[in-house]
């Protein structure tokens, strides 16, 4: 993770960037193909946490479609996008999550 202290009032904040040279460590949960959710191989939904801690989420870009439905509080940055995967493959990663 790279920190990038950001003004705020007269407050100091740091903002969260992705971290471009960050490593694929270990995937978190099961697969895709172990959960059924595909039978597509290699393109398929999947949870994996990266050399610096982050967790990269491989899933299908559904920004578009809930664009104009997002909670008051929550905003896609234009180098963001929004994706979805299968409840059973969140729910599979849980144990696996860190508490803190």
């Amino acid at each position: 993770m790279l920190p990038v202290a950001e003004a705020r009032g007269s407050a100091m904040t740091k903002r969260w960037i992705a971290d471009p040279n960050a490593t694929f460590t270990r995937r978190i949960g099961r697969s895709a193909a172990e959960l059924g959710n595909t039978s597509q191989g290699k393109t398929c939904p999947d949870i994996w946490e990266l050399s610096n801690g982050d967790i990269a989420v491989v899933g299908t870009d559904m920004t578009e479609v809930f664009a104009g439905r997002l909670p008051d509080d929550v905003s896609i940055g234009m180098h963001e996008r929004l994706v979805v995967i299968p409840r059973n493959m969140a729910v599979a990663a849980k144990p696996e999550l860190p508490d803190a």
